[in-house]
């Protein structure tokens, strides 16, 4: 109508010659169809503000919003472009009629649906089907070298319309991969995800909320989207520098990091703690409970930003589950581990000694003393004459359980918050947790994956430590062996070193090929470098110095330019957890980011945040100036990784567990159960990396951070009493 209204006047312009008149219409056609960049005028029904229309008018693109399908249809041109969002998605269906399509099919309308209640000539079933592992698979080659044929895209609490759709570009399933379905989709079910049809596209979920669902990776949805727009709007020179992102690493990947960089790391770091309500509020306290159960499935909706911030005397929650919802939130792990206590006190204490920042002081103290005022020190940990006296339990919900890593870490992390807080007052309690992980120490040095409370109790402390045991596995072991020679600096007790530097030369004897790894041979060497570390500050000899050097060359092979450090399976024979073997599998167990050697994949959870400390150590200990060049490098990737989110505040200054360091991207595969790609942890991850940054940042080491120690004065009678008996 406005095309035939102008032309109107161009033919009846007076006193007009032809010659005149051609290149009249000559130059309004170049007008028109410049004025907006080259680029045809697009209708939207639905978000105006969106992702998609975002992007688009950042191509320059005009979009003009209209807020049904009846009035669209009377102002669009024939042959226009219209995309039909799904803006109530996923509760609401967008609802069109027959008629909608037949007047379009008479216009010759270019048209792209989502999520709709009717599409001509396909059943639709009227319930959508809810996802959470399943991720959308290119079912075809149309998209050329740009996105192959089995190619992964993300999809976040996909909720999809099953239907009997043919031939569909995209389709919905749970598959094994990284970036494509490794094992393709012939033994699981599918559904149609996105049908091509007429010059039109249909989609059986919402596509066009890419960045606010916090899809990925974002060249696979650049071509998707890509292709559809080239299709729909016959443009093929499209650009993607307005491409949304609601979350991002904080640096690109070529940016210099300075040292004012990495001290706003360490305050974003802790500042993200309260950012997420992860100290449990009494407020709250009760839905803690309820979603922290039994501890088999800790997981929630985030804690609201309504509700208040404890103090830290009720303790600190684990952090993020990988799940992320359509909003592009984010679930809680709504579980309490003593590790993750400990080594939350010793990043805010460090943090507040680098930062000047006194604020933080009273939580990291409170954080220590939950442990022990809590069922996690309480019970039979704390009677004297019981066999697990001393024992640090590992969850609220699971306090008779023992893993030595996690004692080791809680230990390690309540030291170290000592030492930044010029206190001596848990040395007792640190003494009695060491010698009670020592005396469940067998004669090789060695301890086991993991203690029973109930078996402890039954077979007695001494069953333990004159048992013969070997378990060369580095994530479970290496870290106890680490405080054993910590500890003999303090006492010169001969036992501890003895012990510790059996069960280190016998897994060094054992390497690599008999190593026992978890997620991956990666992070047992990152585990590994601490006890050798130490083994040097103890014992300075050749031979431990090869040691050291040995792992931390091997770990330093797939060390990027960037800083960062590729993961790496081991051999299929000793592995726990490897790539996942079958579709079937994805998901069911804990399991590695990478699906083949080579993956470009940094690991936050397992690898990288201890090499960032064990590294540390290892420069300290031996001067080596190869060491330190690799750790400033890896200290400048992980400032450069932090997230920065305006959008989603209590993922903002945190580290998520995978990074894709070729595309500078938050992306992995999630086939783990429980800690996956975008998980995060109070513990584990944010606290190692805040705490040894804060290390890098005053030039120090933990050796010597710690070195003042006054633990020594509770040896003697610490000791008497705990090996007196049986």
């Amino acid at each position: 109508m406005i095309m035939r209204s102008h032309f109107y006047c161009i033919a009846n312009v007076a006193n007009m010659n032809r010659g005149v008149l051609a290149l009249f219409m000559v130059f309004y056609l170049f007008i028109s169809c410049n004025a907006d960049g080259d680029r045809p005028i697009l209708h939207v029904i639905g978000e105006a503000d969106g992702d998609l229309a975002t992007w688009l008018s950042g191509e320059g693109f005009k979009l003009i919003n209209h807020s049904n399908p009846a009035i669209a249809m009377e102002s669009i041109e024939e042959g226009g472009v219209l995309f039909v969002l799904a803006e109530g998605y996923p509760y609401q269906r967008v609802e069109l009629s027959e008629a909608f399509f037949e007047d379009a099919e008479i216009k010759g309308l270019r048209l792209y649906v989502e999520y709709p209640d009717f599409i001509p000539g396909v059943n639709l079933q009227e319930e959508a089907l809810q996802t959470r592992l399943e991720r959308g698979v290119v079912n075809t080659d149309v998209f050329g070298l740009e996105m192959q044929m089995m190619s992964i895209l993300g999809i976040n609490d996909c909720h999809v319309i099953p239907s009997d759709a043919t031939n569909p570009l995209l389709v919905l399933a749970k598959v094994a991969g990284l970036d494509k379905a490794e094992y393709g989709i012939d033994d699981v079910e599918t559904h149609p995800l996105l049908i091509e049809e007429n010059g039109g596209f249909y989609s059986l979920t919402r596509l066009s909320n890419f960045a606010e669902g916090r899809y990925g990776p974002e060249d696979h949805w650049k071509a998707l989207w890509g292709y559809m727009i080239r299709n729909l709007t016959g443009k093929t020179d499209l650009h993607f520098e307005t491409w949304p992102r609601y979350l991002s690493p904080t640096l690109d990947q070529g940016e210099e990091v300075t040292e004012d960089h990495k001290k706003e790391s360490v305050k974003r770091g802790i500042d993200w703690f309260y950012k997420g309500r992860f100290f449990i509020h009494p407020d709250w306290e009760d839905m803690w409970q309820k979603y922290q159960d039994d501890g088999t499935n800790p997981v929630g909706p985030p804690v609201s930003r309504d509700l208040p911030n404890g103090d830290g005397s009720l303790g600190l929650l684990e952090g993020h589950s990988s799940n992320i919802y359509h909003d592009g939130s984010q679930q809680y792990r709504y579980w309490i581990r003593a590790d993750v206590q400990g080594e939350g006190a010793y990043a805010m204490a460090a943090a507040a000694k680098i930062l000047g920042n006194e604020s933080y002081r009273a939580p990291a103290k409170r954080l220590v003393d939950y442990i022990f005022n809590s069922k996690l020190r309480g019970g039979p940990r704390s009677e004297q004459d019981a066999p697990t006296y001393g024992l640090i339990g590992w969850s609220d919900t699971h306090p008779g359980v023992y893993y030595g890593d996690d004692n080791a870490r809680a230990i390690l992390g309540v030291l170290g918050a000592s030492a930044h807080l010029a206190t001596n007052e848990w040395d007792k309690e640190m003494m009695e947790a060491i010698l009670a992980n020592f005396r469940t120490t067998g004669t090789m040095g060695f301890r086991d994956r993991r203690l029973e409370h109930r078996d402890i109790i039954k077979n007695g402390w001494r069953y333990y430590f004159d048992r013969e045991v070997i378990n060369p596995a580095p994530h479970f072991e290496s870290w106890m062996w680490a405080l054993y020679l910590w500890l003999y600096d303090k006492t010169g007790h001969e036992p501890l070193l003895d012990r510790a530097k059996l069960a280190i030369g016998k897994t060094m004897d054992m390497y690599p090929e008999e190593w026992l790894w978890t997620n991956g041979i990666q992070q047992e060497r990152a585990r590994m470098i601490l006890p050798l570390a130490w083994l040097v500050q103890v014992e300075d000899t050749p031979e431990h110095r090869e040691w050291l050097d040995k792992v931390v060359s091997a770990l330093l092979e797939n060390q990027m330019e960037s800083g960062a450090i590729r993961e790496e399976l081991g051999g299929t024979e000793k592995g726990r957890y490897g790539r996942t073997k079958t579709n079937a599998e994805y998901g069911l167990h804990e399991a590695p980011l990478i699906f083949e050697n080579g993956d470009p994949i940094a690991d936050m959870l397992y690898t990288s945040n201890f090499a960032f400390f064990s590294l540390n150590e290892a420069a300290h200990a031996t001067g080596d100036e190869r060491y330190f060049q690799a750790l400033h490098r890896l200290s400048d990737f992980l400032t450069r990784i932090q997230v920065k989110s305006e959008r989603f505040e209590d993922l903002d200054g945190a580290w998520f567990r995978a990074f894709d360091y070729d595309r500078w991207e938050f992306w992995a595969s999630n086939a783990d159960v429980g800690w996956g790609a975008w998980g995060t942890l109070t513990g584990w991850t944010q606290s190692w990396i805040v705490a040894t940054q804060v290390l890098v940042l005053q030039e120090n080491s933990y050796w010597d951070l710690t070195k003042q120690s006054d633990i020594e004065k509770h040896f003697e009678n610490t000791f008497t009493l705990m090996f007196a008996g049986n």
